[in-house]
């Protein structure tokens, strides 16, 4: 078990309810407000975990990578990209389930979410690899997965400053 691999199975898993999302026909509101639901407790409990269990460790030995011209650029970013996904989806709440408003803004919270996840894959997540071990990342594995398994429906999503919580980071 290896938290980038958790991570990715995430990422596949809200790709898939965004496309389900997509698939459902506007008169059934019942079921789009299901499959949001459980996409916005999976968006806010995904990035609070990433934040506690992921991202300090790049923070500590990350130097960029990627297209990230250094770990602060790439950390700042990603924090940055799970407050627009946080704002996004409360947004979508603020709209009536299936009218195009409501349809709108989840494509907003899709292309914001779809934005961070490529970045993450092609930067963070390379940082990560190449700066720690198969164990330290099997450990972080098992505290994402316990996280994720006791936050099922979702945490109290609340934005963070990027530069106050790399410096948090930094200890």
């Amino acid at each position: 078990m290896d938290i980038c691999n958790l991570i990715l199975e995430d990422h596949a898993e809200q790709r898939k309810l965004f496309a389900i999302i997509e698939e459902i026909g506007t008169d059934d509101a019942e079921a789009l407000g299901s499959v949001w639901n459980r996409l916005h407790g999976l968006l806010d409990t995904h990035a609070e975990a990433e934040e506690r269990y992921f991202y300090p460790t790049v923070v500590r030995r990350g130097e960029g990578a990627g297209d990230a011209d250094d770990m602060h650029e790439e950390v700042e970013d990603a924090i940055d990209d799970h407050n627009e996904i946080r704002d996004a989806a409360a947004a979508v709440a603020k709209e009536q389930v299936g009218t195009k408003a409501w349809f709108d803004a989840v494509d907003k919270a899709n292309l914001v979410n779809s934005k961070h996840m490529a970045e993450e894959e092609r930067q963070g997540m390379t940082d990560y690899r190449r700066h720690t071990s198969a164990e330290e990342r099997h450990a972080a594995a098992i505290k994402f997965a316990a996280f994720d398994a006791k936050y099922l429906t979702g945490v109290k999503a609340v934005d963070k400053d990027p530069d106050a919580y790399i410096d948090e980071q930094k200890g």
